[in-house]
């Protein structure tokens, strides 16, 4: 079982930036590929950016690209989300979730275990 809590959201005017972090027990996470999440009011859950296990491999949804940052540090169990440039669109809760798997993945159901979420609200 791997437990991930999420930190670092909260209010950030538009242009501005944050950093999520999203810290792992139970498991070392060395051996996960990550994702991050995000799920707007009224919409579904969609995809923002995901790691592979070793770190060397990053993908990112089209909406983020150039302005979101996903990394890891295995030594300190923790996965983060640099977001820059944020923009009202990206109001949301943001998840991570570990895939036991090497290479990261896009796809919500193809995860194991999801934090809670830490909502981040971007004004204009």
């Amino acid at each position: 079982q791997v437990q991930l809590v999420e930190s670092g959201g909260g209010l950030v005017q538009a242009g501005g930036s944050l950093r999520l972090s999203c810290a792992a027990s139970g498991r070392t996470l060395s051996s996960y590929a990550m994702g991050w999440f995000r799920q707007a009011p009224g919409k579904e859950r969609e995809f923002v950016a995901t790691i592979s296990w070793s770190g060397g491999s990053t993908y990112y949804a089209d909406s983020v690209k150039g302005r979101f940052i996903i990394s890891r540090d295995n030594a300190k169990n923790t996965v983060y989300l640099q977001m820059n440039s944020l923009k009202p669109e990206d109001t949301a809760v943001y998840s991570c979730a570990a895939r036991s798997a090497p290479s990261g993945s896009s796809y919500t159901d193809s995860y194991d275990y999801w934090g809670q979420g830490t909502r981040v609200t971007v004004s204009s």
